[in-house]
C-alpha cells in the first residue's frame, strides 16, 4: 500500500527535482513574500533588528545547554565562535563611542555567552573538538574584510579608526558562520544542537536583513541617504543579503528535517 504524502512533502519533492535556477527564484520570491508579510505584522521595524539579537542569544544558550548537559563540542566550529566574539568585541567598542542603546546591552550579553563556549571548548572539552574538520582558514576572510573596511566604511563625523571598526564588524559578521558550515560540510552529519543553533543564525540574519530592507522600502531610500555617501549604503544591504543566503539552503534543509521527524540531519552533498 503506498503512503499517502502530506502537502508539504508533496511541495518538498517537487521543490528538489527542480534545476538551481528555479530553486533560485523560489528563494527570492519566498523572502519577498515573508518581507511583505512583516512590513504588515511588524509595525514598529526596528523590532526585528532587536528580535534578531534576541533570536542570536536563543542560539548561544542553545549552544551552552549542548555543553552543559552532553558535554561535548563535537559538530561545533571554535573558529566561527571566535570570528563572532571579533566582530561582537569590536561593535561593543564602536556602540559605546559611537551610539549607546539597548543594541549594546544586548550584544555585551551575546559576547559574554560566546567568550564562555569559546573556554569550553579550547579548555573544557578540548577533548571532543573536531579540529580536522574545523579547517577553515579564518585569514582568508578576516584579511579582505579589514581591506573593504579600509576602502569602504561610513562617511560620518566620527573620527575614521571607528568608522573603519564599524566597517570591519559588519563585514566579519557576514561571513563569520562559514567555518561552521565548513564543519558540518565535511562530517555530512548535524546532530539537533547544532543544528537549531545555526538554524537560529540563519532566522536572526533574516530578521536582520528585513529590517534594513524594510527601513530602505519605509523612508523611500532616504535611510541609505543617512548612512552615508558612496558605496558604504549599498555594502551594508549587500552585507545583510550575504548572511541571509549563506544559511538559506541549510534552513530549508533543518525546516524538511524537523517537518519529516528527523532528530539528526543529515545534508546532501554540496548543500553548505
Amino acid at each position: 500500500m503506498r503512503v499517502q504524502k502530506t502537502p508539504i512533502q508533496t511541495v518538498s519533492s517537487w521543490v528538489r527535482r527542480q534545476p538551481p535556477k528555479v530553486k533560485a527564484f523560489l528563494a527570492v520570491v519566498s523572502g519577498m513574500a515573508a518581507l511583505v508579510l512583516l512590513r504588515f505584522v511588524v509595525h514598529d521595524h526596528d523590532n526585528l533588528f532587536v528580535a534578531a539579537e534576541a533570536v542570536h542569544s536563543i542560539g548561544i544558550s542553545v549552544l551552552i545547554y549542548k555543553l552543559m548537559k552532553e558535554r561535548t563540542c563535537a559538530g561545533l566550529s571554535l573558529k566561527s565562535q571566535e570570528l563572532t566574539a571579533i566582530f561582537l568585541a569590536v561593535r561593543l567598542y564602536c556602540s559605546f563611542v559611537m551610539e549607546y542603546d539597548i543594541h549594546t546591552l544586548l550584544d555585551l550579553s551575546t559576547f559574554g555567552t560566546t567568550v564562555w563556549v569559546i573556554y569550553m571548548i579550547r579548555f573544557k572539552l578540548k577533548s571532543s573538538y573536531m579540529e580536522d574538520k574545523d579547517n577553515f582558514a579564518i585569514y582568508y576572510v578576516v584579511v579582505p574584510c579589514a581591506v573593504l573596511a579600509l576602502l569602504i566604511h561610513p562617511s560620518t563625523s566620527h573620527h575614521l579608526l571607528n568608522r573603519i571598526f564599524w566597517a570591519f564588524c559588519v563585514y566579519l559578521e557576514a561571513v563569520s558562520v562559514l567555518p561552521q558550515l565548513r564543519v558540518m560540510q565535511n562530517t555530512k552529519i548535524v546532530e539537533p544542537f547544532t543544528a537549531h543553533y545555526v538554524f537560529a543564525l540563519g532566522v536572526a540574519r533574516f530578521l536582520s536583513c528585513a529590517h534594513w530592507v524594510l527601513q530602505v522600502l519605509d523612508t523611500r531610500g532616504h535611510l541609505l541617504v543617512a548612512l552615508g555617501y558612496g558605496l558604504w549604503p549599498s555594502m551594508v544591504l549587500i552585507s545583510e543579503i550575504v548572511q541571509t543566503f549563506i544559511l538559506a539552503d541549510f534552513c530549508y534543509y533543518y525546516v524538511k528535517s524537523v517537518v519529516g521527524g528527523q532528530l539528526v540531519l543529515r545534508l546532501p552533498s554540496g548543500v553548505v
